[in-house]
């Protein structure tokens, strides 16, 4: 979409009485266009088809790419496993203890799939010109323990908080490097996956993700490119760290009462959610899944900055038939909103 203004987009968005939705959902393009998960998440080209084959089906109000919490990792050189339908996982622990921390080198932009997820950015931001485009990419917390292992950077946060520092300031530096790269391919804002942090007190997730992630938030959002924070992990127990961050948009999981998370959104910041991806969306027949999402337009209707959305990324397999419900349920709920 080219310069669109996000700040004023946002402020649009607020002030329209209709509520948008934007589900996190890329697994029913892939599967679309008849190619696998592998396929999309090593190539940019199938990327950007899969993306572009969903906006052409539905009328999500951004597009958004495969939230893929591997690529980074793979960068600094972390082992990843490939299943042919599934999202990619990391395998094993890249650093085995604090002195690897500091021998850690910060990779260029040229490791692993980065330059393949920059073409399907930059081939969405060029062809996707009706709504704006949302990258993707994993947030400090999240991806220091995919590189050092999600239990013992918990506890290393208490029995070295330096070497923690060390590995957080790492990851923070690369992660805006590539921002500032995923930026540059003209898309209007990223989605920063930092679920990991959800599993910390609102007071730790301040000191070892938000104070990083609020750097990140500094250095790149600006009126043209939006940071949207999203925090599955997050049971209400750190939104107040969350909102610390300054994003212009806060992404929820279905793990947290949706009303309650409103509450403590600044009322000038998008807060987006929560649907289940695997229980409502994955799982329930289509009946069910218009109503449930019914009930979550219901329930957060005093909110004018609630965008509808899915708690996660929707699974591969995920029937047709319950998306078009979403999307009926919304439609339906809009037409009483005149």
């Amino acid at each position: 979409m080219g310069k669109l203004n996000m700040k004023d987009w946002i402020n649009q968005t607020i002030l329209n009485k209709k509520v948008i939705s934007i589900p996190i959902m890329t697994h029913p393009g892939i599967e679309l266009i008849g190619k696998t998960v592998h396929d999309a998440v090593t190539n940019g080209q199938v990327h950007y088809e899969a993306i572009k084959a969903l906006c052409d089906k539905y009328p999500s109000a951004a597009a958004t790419v495969i939230m893929d919490l591997t690529v980074e990792a793979e960068a600094f050189g972390a082992e990843i496993v490939f299943p042919e339908n599934e999202v990619p996982s990391v395998s094993g622990r890249l650093l085995a203890d604090e002195a690897a921390i500091e021998t850690l080198e910060i990779p260029a932009l040229n490791k692993g799939r980065i330059a393949q997820y920059l073409k399907a950015n930059m081939l969405t931001a060029k062809n996707i010109t009706d709504r704006p485009v949302l990258a993707g990419c994993i947030g400090p917390y999240s991806l220091a323990g995919r590189l050092y292992d999600m239990s013992k950077i918990m506890m290393l946060i208490y029995i070295n908080p330096e070497a923690a520092n060390t590995l957080l300031r790492k990851c923070t530096d690369f992660i805006i490097r590539y921002c500032m790269a995923l930026k540059a391919t003209g898309v209007n804002g990223v989605v920063m996956a930092e679920p990991a942090a959800g599993l910390l007190s609102n007071e730790d997730c301040l000191q070892y993700s938000s104070v990083f992630v609020k750097e990140i938030v500094e250095k790149v959002q600006d009126d043209h490119f939006t940071v949207v924070l999203h925090n599955c992990g997050n049971t209400g127990n750190c939104t107040q760290a969350m909102v610390y961050t300054g994003a212009a948009a806060y992404h929820f999981g279905n793990k947290i009462n949706m009303e309650e998370a409103l509450k403590e959104v600044p009322a000038d910041a998008l807060a987006m959610g929560n649907l289940d991806p695997v229980s409502l969306f994955k799982m329930l027949s289509p009946e069910e899944m218009k109503k449930a999402t019914l009930q979550l337009l219901e329930a957060t209707s005093a909110y004018p900055n609630f965008v509808l959305s899915s708690g996660c990324d929707i699974p591969p397999y995920t029937p047709l038939a319950n998306i078009n419900a979403f999307y009926t349920a919304l439609e339906e709920f809009n037409e009483t909103r005149n």
